[in-house]
C-alpha cells in the first residue's frame, strides 16, 4: 500500500530549492556550521583535505530527507544504518542525531529574508519525526 503523502513535502522542497538558488553549494555553510557547534567532530575528516567527503556525505542526507518526506523508501533504514556505522567513527548518537537540524540551519541561513514560517513549522516537525528514527536504530523495533 503506498503511504499517504507527507504534508510537509512541499515545503521542505520549496525551501530546499530556494536554498540551492541562493547557494551554488551547501556543504561548506553546513560543515562550517557543524564544525562551529561540534568542534571535536572537525578532526575525524582529517583525510577529507578536498571536501569530497563532505560533499557526498551531504548529499546523501538530502537525499534522506527528501524520501523521507516523500515516499520513504529507504531514509528510515538508512539513518538507522547510519547511526550504526558512524558509531564505528567515534561519532555518538547524540551528535549524529543534530546533524538534521544543522542541515535545517543552514538552509534557514542561507535563505535570509526569504525564509518561511511554513518552512519552519516543516521543517521543525520533521526532525522531530526523523530523531525518532536516529534514536532508536535497532531496525527489529522499528514499526512495519
Amino acid at each position: 500500500m503506498p503511504r499517504a503523502p507527507d504534508p510537509h513535502e512541499p515545503d521542505i522542497v520549496a525551501s530546499l530549492e530556494r536554498a540551492g538558488e541562493l547557494c551554488e553549494d551547501l556543504t561548506p555553510v553546513v560543515y562550517d556550521r557543524l564544525f562551529s557547534e561540534q568542534p571535536e567532530m572537525e578532526v575525524l575528516f582529517w583525510r577529507d583535505q578536498n571536501h569530497q567527503i563532505r560533499g557526498e556525505m551531504l548529499t546523501r542526507v538530502l537525499q534522506a530527507i527528501l524520501d523521507f518526506v516523500g515516499e520513504r523508501l529507504y531514509s528510515r533504514t538508512l539513518i538507522q544504518s547510519e547511526v550504526v556505522v558512524h558509531e564505528g567513527y567515534d561519532v555518538p548518537p547524540d551528535v549524529f542525531r543534530t546533524f538534521f537540524a544543522t542541515v535545517r540551519d543552514s538552509v534557514r541561513e542561507v535563505c535570509g529574508d526569504d525564509w518561511r514560517p511554513e518552512w519552519e513549522a516543516a521543517w521543525a516537525t520533521t526532525l522531530v519525526d526523523l530523531d525518532w528514527y536516529v534514536t532508536h536504530p535497532d531496525q527489529a523495533m522499528t514499526p512495519a
